[in-house]
């Protein structure tokens, strides 16, 4: 049955504090010091909060890679050409990118959904064709330096087809899903939308995406400037800030985000383009961020500023700044690692070990 955005909304409730306290009991009674394993600890209650249990299970786990071309590519805000973008969602389906080696490394799935990309890919004819999702609401973006990203009905569009796409997974069984991105100067929008819903300047949420020099960089803070101005986008209202300055990936991005909340599943937020995409979802539903985990803290410079802004502290800290959900995917063993500390490490009672006088 297709849901209404307001019906989604209307279907997240905050994860269960009761069993996160019951958690936090069990925790305590462990055969080792007081929270000996630092944030495992805080990450595995959390979890057993999300799934309202104490044996919280990670059984199977998927990224989806959302794509999507953006417009304000003409103002010369990449290093890298537009074509990339297609010819990287191939490379995804070959099994060849650092998305792929990191998955096959931890056992999960990799999905690529096409929300807008500007060239048409026959997924029939390529490898693993199955994997790519192509429900594409534009082909790319407008150029958000001279007016609005797209239309409204794009905006919700683009949000309730992620929601769609990964309750897909969801009723397939995955309980684990990390977020990816692919999409040529899709760094653009998300420090607008980073700018917007922080109130952070551009100096401090601008940063070189893909490896601009220095007069890309202030090109690409000049083309975001214009663009607030332009489009004035409302910080109060999610979707309009997603119209205006935003992308379909990220759009997909966030309607993914409000699906683990809706079917109550954790999800692993990778980086910059993905947390933008999170600002979005908590924009319409504040409780979903209780359901996420931040996998890393990008080298992006704004990306730290995001995660203080979804009081979201990041799992892992590498340097990285690849997107495609690499950094979220990293992360997912610790998560799986949690949820075993807490249902198969024994309490002093059950080792028969004696406890701290």
């Amino acid at each position: 049955m297709d849901l209404s955005l307001q019906q989604i909304i209307d279907g997240i409730h905050p994860i269960s504090q009761s069993f996160a306290d019951k958690a936090r009991e069990r925790t305590a009674q462990l055969v080792m010091p007081p929270r000996a394993l630092g944030r495992l600890h805080e990450i595995s209650e959390r979890l057993c909060g999300i799934q309202n249990t104490l044996k919280p299970a990670i059984r199977r786990k998927a990224i989806l890679v959302m794509a999507g071309d953006h417009g304000i590519v003409e103002e010369g805000v990449s290093a890298y050409p537009q074509a990339v973008t297609g010819a990287m969602i191939q490379t995804f389906l070959g099994g060849g990118a650092g998305i792929n080696a990191i998955s096959r490394h931890i056992g999960a799935e990799v999905w690529v959904a096409d929300l807008g990309i500007v060239p048409e890919i026959d997924a029939a004819a390529l490898k693993n064709g199955d994997r790519l999702l192509v429900r594409k609401v534009a082909r790319g973006t407008k150029n958000f330096a001279r007016g609005p990203a797209m239309t409204a009905e794009e905006a919700l569009r683009s949000v309730l087809t992620g929601f769609e796409l990964a309750s897909q997974l969801i009723r397939k069984g995955v309980d684990l899903l990390g977020t990816g991105d692919m999409g040529i100067g899709n760094t653009t929008p998300s420090a607008a939308i980073g700018a917007c819903l922080t109130g952070r300047s551009l100096e401090e949420m601008v940063g070189r995406g893909t490896g601009v020099d220095d007069s890309g960089l202030s090109r690409k803070r000049e083309a975001i400037r214009r663009g607030l101005d332009v489009n004035r986008p409302d910080p109060r209202s999610g979707l309009d800030v997603l119209a205006k300055i935003g992308g379909f990936e990220i759009g997909g991005i966030a309607g993914m985000v409000l699906a683990g909340a809706y079917h109550r599943k954790p999800v692993v937020i990778d980086g910059f383009i993905s947390t933008a995409g999170v600002l979005i979802a908590q924009a319409l539903c504040p409780a979903v961020t209780g359901f996420l985990f931040a996998g890393h803290c990008s080298e992006e410079p704004g990306h730290r500023h995001m995660l203080e802004q979804l009081n979201l502290e990041p799992i892992l800290n590498l340097a990285m700044r690849l997107g495609e959900g690499t950094g979220g995917a990293l992360a997912m063993n610790v998560i799986e690692a949690a949820a075993k500390v807490i249902t198969e490490v024994m309490t002093f009672q059950e080792a028969g070990v004696p406890d701290k006088q």
